[in-house]
């Protein structure tokens, strides 16, 4: 019988494809279960046994995936790095705007998956120097994403030129780090809802100082209205 292809033939016999998706399963079995548990009993509280449990694995497996339990945390911040890495990829084709205002609303709706986790993702930020390092690379890689994504609305006239882009990036990171906290912390509220207004408010103040002041003459105020004496 001829040889295999040393590239499709897997360890044991088995095809390199279904190696390879059986570790990406097992991979996504821990670190859903490692969530869970994070959501249900708080991220220091829960331990690597509780997740190998969990996940039915055995705690050796859990080290051949994500060094520390860290580790999951930087992989959940990492889902949202993605996001932001799609949104800039569509930046460069189109209006910037859009664009921004499609992402703040999908990353709220990212969030919007447990409350209980996200709550138990900021204590484990307070209180555990770890995480913190982890999650700070993460909102310091979308900064940057960010304010390249607001340079380009720059260079296209879309957005105010009066602010540079990382500063831009940063405030919008504070405004919606907020907003998911808000909601985190009473999550009856409608976040896409809510997301959606803030960037409303939001993106009125980064348009160019003549397309505000027309918006304000058609609204009745703001620049070139003149207050009634009294």
């Amino acid at each position: 019988m001829p040889a295999r292809n040393a590239a499709v033939q897997g360890m044991g016999g088995v095809p390199a494809g279904r190696r390879e998706r059986r570790r990406a399963e097992i991979r996504e079995r821990i670190f859903r279960a490692a969530l869970r548990l994070f959501a249900e009993h708080g991220y220091l509280e829960t331990t690597v046994e509780d997740i190998t449990e969990a996940a039915d694995v055995g705690k050796g497996t859990f080290f051949n995936y994500f060094p520390t339990k860290e580790h999951v945390l930087a992989t959940f911040g990492a889902e949202r790095l993605a996001v932001i890495e799609r949104a800039h990829q569509r930046a460069q084709t189109g209006p910037v705007l859009p664009v921004l205002r499609e992402l703040a609303i999908e990353l709220a709706g990212h969030s919007s998956e447990s409350a209980a986790l996200l709550r138990a993702i900021y204590a484990a930020h307070a209180s555990c120097r770890p995480v913190r390092s982890e999650l700070l690379k993460r909102l310091q890689a979308g900064r940057r994403l960010l304010a390249e994504i607001y340079r380009m609305a720059q260079e296209r006239g879309e957005v105010r030129g009066d602010r540079s882009p990382p500063e831009l990036a940063r405030l919008m990171q504070i405004v919606f780090l907020g907003v998911i906290l808000a909601w985190a912390m009473n999550p009856d509220a409608y976040l896409h809802k809510t997301a959606e207004q803030v960037w409303n408010l939001f993106s009125a103040s980064l348009r160019p100082e003549k397309h505000r002041s027309a918006q304000g003459r058609r609204s009745g105020g703001g620049e070139g209205t003149k207050l009634p004496k009294t």
